[in-house]
């Protein structure tokens, strides 16, 4: 499906953007400007368009689209009755999901966004988030305090009953001065919780849109009113600043780069000099904008902001948007937020420029999706599991347990992957992975030719040999992000990137897409992620290369390793990326940095040999990493944050006659101040599992090496491969 810029159709060169019909998985009609003239086009690989038709053509674009798109088809009546109607219908079924807590806060209130026309491509309408805590002061966050949190029944202009009081006495003059006759021009507030410069001036340090920052503002703000400071932006936007009732955009729950100066922009100076750089956050975040992300989601799926949600839902696309409710609550804005049927169209162009205005500038309401009280979500979270599930292994590490015999055992050697599917758990030996769980194809190479070969897990034949392989050396690993994508290394040094298509226990093509260069010496492992579509590679020359999966492009390197990469893993929540050189393990982001690094083990033999993450949610500070040793030892990890002196400024000159040891009451010099206090991440190790002490009653002179690891679905049990072929698993008691 092509795309054609306006330049292009004018007769001048411009660029064309094409989709295929069986990329794109939805289609929704969207307002742009208050007017009902766009199509949103979202694509299985997350990307999405969006598509202004000044023609207001989009309803036939729409039909059209229904008639050639797989995933669309049968959905065009429905969808075009629902918009011709103007209203916007939630799903009965996603909202007992929410209800039921089979999907996270930020799930449903993405949802909800999404339905309600707010879109990331277009910073008028951008999706809009709660504050959810009202406390950014304490060195601790205490979720179990309701003190904590924000009042999420009352919008932000009612926060503090003095704020309340002159908002009520605001709306109160607005009434006296219009009459009787004309009420049009009452509302509480004259700004607007979510609008484009609100948007640019939270994400500013990051690119486009600190140009779209200076671009709508004309440059950079004065420092003080830029957004440095976490906690003062709520203090601005809650108690101090009665042009200031902004909400929060979805970033804040995910996404730690835009707290972060790391393109180094100019973005002014403060009064007393200093330059404005990495946003300031909240004690309890130790300085660490990951852990600022972290928190703050965990906040979002507290038991009390599940509690009350349904609350703010109703301010923001329920029955208190607008009407008697809204009034009610105190939560009415200027009319021009609103798409009303009379303003659309205005036939004066000077009413019509007001309006376009006040929408460029200051925002618009969404599309209302409920006109009665949001259901609550039924009952809160309780810190243990519920009873119909098993607590996850990694919750009570002194409880676990191995069994005596091994879960499955090969003939043919080490295990080289663990798969645990819903029902079953697939086992695969060294130079094999799971291609296809649903067509049990597998994937193997190391043959003496150089080739690869393709396989029925399920009976253990082969039904494919591709030769092509060996033209670029001996493959020494492979992965897979999904079935339709095979990715192979080895000794010549290049990652290739390989199209397959198999059918059942047929493979129709195997075509290269694109090798990777940028290694100098044997590529030794590999881990992909489909969610964030990146590849980290792994060398014998101390290195790891992160690649982006969607350009097939060079991002950034992983330096400092003092070893042969010998294990990689990608944790698909957080993004952090764990690599294993020798006997040690490093810690990354996703943008290159280290976030830690620790030794495993100083035995005879310290090597890590595999490696992964617990996974049960990205919020969840109970997860753990798991790495396997070459000494069959499996070793459990967890952070922590510890104090650390941060460097102070230079020594003063002592005068003549004083003592450079004098100190005040409090042990520090009284003439100079005390040197700041900063936090630093650790790998702590928290547990050793070690099976020759646990199955006592079997002894071997030497433990076979951890060669793969796996986490069950339900994170109840950790399952582990060695050398010898056999897995085991490990359970609470």
């Amino acid at each position: 499906m092509p795309l054609f810029p306006r330049c292009w159709l004018k007769g001048h060169a411009g660029k064309c953007r094409r989709w295929l019909y069986d990329d794109i998985k939805e289609a929704r009609f969207m307002r742009f400007l208050l007017e009902d003239n766009a199509i949103e086009v979202f694509m299985k690989n997350g990307h999405s368009a969006f598509l202004v038709f000044l023609n207001r053509d989009h309803v036939s674009a729409y039909k059209r689209l229904c008639a050639v798109v797989p995933a669309l088809k049968g959905r065009c009546v429905t969808e075009v009755i629902a918009n011709a109607r103007k209203t916007s219908v939630v799903e009965k079924a996603v909202i007992l999901k929410w209800q039921k807590g089979e999907i996270s806060n930020f799930e449903y209130l993405m949802h909800l966004n999404t339905v309600a026309g707010r879109t990331y491509n277009d910073l008028m309408q951008y999706p809009v988030f709660p504050w959810v805590l009202a406390d950014y002061q304490a060195e601790t966050l205490d979720l179990s305090n309701p003190a904590t949190f924000r009042d999420l029944s009352k919008p932000m202009g009612a926060q503090t009953e003095k704020r309340r009081q002159m908002f009520m006495e605001r709306y109160a003059e607005v009434e006296k001065s219009e009459g009787e006759g004309d009420l049009s021009e009452r509302c509480h507030y004259c700004t607007h919780y979510s609008s484009a410069i609100i948007v640019a001036s939270f994400l500013v340090r990051m690119e486009p849109f600190s140009h779209t920052f200076q671009t709508l503002q004309g440059g950079f703000d004065i420092a003080e009113r830029m957004f440095y400071n976490v906690g003062k932006e709520w203090e601005s936007a809650s108690r101090d600043n009665m042009g200031d009732v902004r909400e929060l955009i979805p970033e804040f729950f995910y996404l730690p780069d835009f707290l972060v100066n790391s393109n180094n922009i100019h973005l002014g100076c403060m009064e007393d000099g200093t330059a404005l750089g990495d946003v300031q956050l909240p004690p309890w975040a130790k300085g660490d904008p990951q852990e600022f992300i972290r928190l703050h989601r965990e906040a979002l799926e507290s038991d009390y902001v599940s509690s009350h949600l349904h609350l703010w839902i109703e301010l923001i696309f329920g029955h208190k948007q607008k009407g008697p409710a809204a009034v009610e609550s105190m939560n009415t804005f200027h009319p021009y937020f609103y798409a009303q049927r009379d303003r659309q169209n205005p036939t004066d162009p000077v009413i019509k420029n007001v309006i376009l205005g006040y929408v460029s500038n200051f925002g618009q309401i969404p599309k209302q999706l409920f006109t009665k009280p949001h259901p609550p979500r039924s009952g809160s979270k309780k810190e243990a599991p519920p009873v119909s599930h098993p607590t996850p292994f990694f919750f009570k590490l002194d409880k676990l347990k191995t069994t005596a015999q091994p879960f499955k055992e090969l003939r043919r050697g080490p295990i080289g992957q663990i798969v645990c599917l819903e029902k079953e758990v697939v086992v695969l030996e060294r130079n094999c992975l799971l291609l296809s769980p649903l067509l049990s194809c597998s994937f193997s190479w190391g043959f003496p030719d150089n080739s690869c070969a393709f396989g029925n897990h399920a009976t253990g034949k082969t039904f494919a040999v591709f030769e092509g392989l060996s033209d670029w050396g001996e493959t020494l690993c492979a992965a897979s992000p999904n079935p339709t994508t095979v990715v192979t290394a080895g000794t010549s040094t290049v990652v290739c990137v390989w199209d397959v298509t198999v059918d059942k226990d047929k493979l129709n093509g195997m075509k290269l897409r694109q090798p990777l260069y940028g290694h100098t010496d044997s590529v030794t492992c590999l881990a992909v992620s489909d969610v964030h579509n990146v590849l980290v590679s792994g060398s014998h020359d101390l290195t790891c290369i992160l690649w982006d999966m969607e350009e097939l492009s060079y991002i950034t390197q992983l330096t400092g390793h003092t070893a042969s990469i010998s294990s990689l893993a990608i944790n698909d929540l957080t993004g952090e990326i764990a690599s294993c050189a020798g006997p040690h393990l490093y810690l990354w982001n996703m943008k290159g940095q280290l976030l830690s690094h620790s030794r495993s083990s100083c035995g005879p033999l310290p090597d890590v040999l595999s490696i992964a993450f617990t996974q049960r949610h990205e919020w969840d500070p109970r997860n753990v990493i798991i790495t396997g040793g070459a000494d069959g030892i499996i070793r459990i990890w967890k952070t922590e944050y510890t104090r650390t002196q941060l460097p102070g400024p230079p020594e003063e000159p002592v005068s003549p006659g004083q003592d450079r040891t004098e100190r005040d009451g409090n042990g520090t010099s009284a003439s100079e101040p005390r040197q700041p206090e900063g936090w630093e991440r650790h790998l702590v190790l928290c547990k050793e599992l070690n099976r020759r002490q646990s199955a006592s009653h079997r002894h071997y002179k030497n433990n076979p090496g951890v060669t793969a690891l796996a986490i069950s679905r339900s994170h109840a049990t950790l399952v582990a491969g060695d050398a010898w072929g056999r897995v085991f698993t490990w359970t609470c008691e």
